[in-house]
């Protein structure tokens, strides 16, 4: 059994990897935290676990945590710098859902997230956790930075054209809608209900600070600069992100359709619908799939591509876990195979 540590654990995504880890066939929870909520009982704080674990937040403590296999960070930026290098140099794997160690260029990161980067010396050994791109140095690695949720729509949209090198010299725009959980689970204003429902709105359209990440990501499959206009949108739902990427690739001829299926064939969290099809939020809520779809626009030619991930999950805390499995040589659906809910 893999012995499993949380570290901010009161959050949509600490509370999302509880969700699907207590129902692990080869994980055992050892400890979770939160400085703020110490000693109160995880299934007080949510219901939905009564009867699954009977752990209480404690204090993050780095002598706890490296008796554990792996150590979660679901915190907020900058914390796993901080911690991150205790709990690796007393033996534990880590594997961070914030973007500490995403970014690899230090002075990018700073300028983004607008704080000094407290780890710069443990960039090099962090892999970035995309398993579709990087599954074998996720096998190896130690430090895991699992990538962020529009990032992985984007990407998982736009990697094949990339990869073939079918993109070049233009502008591409990904346009990309968010549910309103991916702001996260503190008191906000700007996500009360009255303020986010019936509504939908663009924000960061200038730039946001997932951008530089995705064209990090995208340029390492192009393997050359890449010109790149994100929008994103808050929209009024609870999870789901939809990216719809406009490209128009060097090759007009070619099987779009035929490409991202031989593409994601051997993937098990990919599905690339069939021709013509619309994916929705709702057919992936709950789940670790991404479901894509391609289109070529009648009178322009322009491709367009649909992506649709549940944000907390393959955009979050299902990623973070596929990328458990594939570090340790588990089955890497293990824990899972849920179904999306649907209604």
């Amino acid at each position: 059994m893999i012995k499993v540590g949380i570290v901010g654990g009161t959050g949509y995504t600490g509370v999302e990897l509880l969700r699907l880890l207590v129902n692990h066939p080869d994980v055992k929870l050892h400890v979770i935290t939160s400085r703020s909520e110490e000693g109160v009982r995880v299934d007080h704080m949510y219901p939905n676990l009564r009867g699954h674990t009977n752990l209480e937040f404690t204090v993050p403590d780095p002598k706890v945590l490296g008796e554990c296999d792996v150590v979660f960070f679901a915190t907020p930026h900058g914390v796993a710098h901080a911690l991150a290098g205790a709990v690796l140099d007393a033996g534990a794997r880590v594997i961070d859902l914030s973007a500490d160690f995403r970014i690899k260029d230090v002075a990018t990161w700073e300028k983004w997230y607008g704080q000094p980067h407290g780890a710069p010396d443990l960039l090099p050994q962090a892999v970035y956790g995309l398993p579709e791109v990087y599954r074998e140095q996720i096998r190896t690695a130690r430090l895991i930075a699992v990538s962020g949720c529009y990032p992985s729509s984007v990407q998982l949209g736009l990697i094949p054209l990339l990869e073939k090198g079918l993109i070049n010299d233009q502008m591409i725009i990904a346009d990309c809608k968010s549910a309103v959980s991916g702001a996260g689970r503190g008191a906000s204003v700007g996500t009360l209900l009255c303020e986010s429902s019936e509504s939908m709105k663009a924000y960061a359209v200038a730039g946001h600070r997932h951008l530089p990440e995705i064209r990090q990501e995208l340029e390492h499959a192009s393997g050359q600069k890449v010109a790149l206009t994100f929008v994103p949108h808050l929209t009024p739902m609870i999870r789901g992100i939809h990216s719809t990427m406009y490209v128009k690739p060097a090759d007009e001829t070619l099987d779009l359709q035929a490409l991202y299926e031989a593409r994601y064939a051997d993937e098990p969290f990919v599905d690339v619908m069939p021709e013509g099809s619309h994916p929705e939020t709702r057919s992936v809520k709950g789940s670790n799939m991404c479901r894509i779809a391609i289109h070529r626009h009648a009178d322009s030619g322009q491709v367009i591509i649909l992506s649709v991930i549940d944000n907390l999950v393959k955009g979050a805390s299902g990623q973070a876990i596929q990328n458990m499995n594939i570090m340790f040589g588990l089955d890497e659906q293990a824990g899972l195979r849920q179904v999306a809910l649907m209604p």
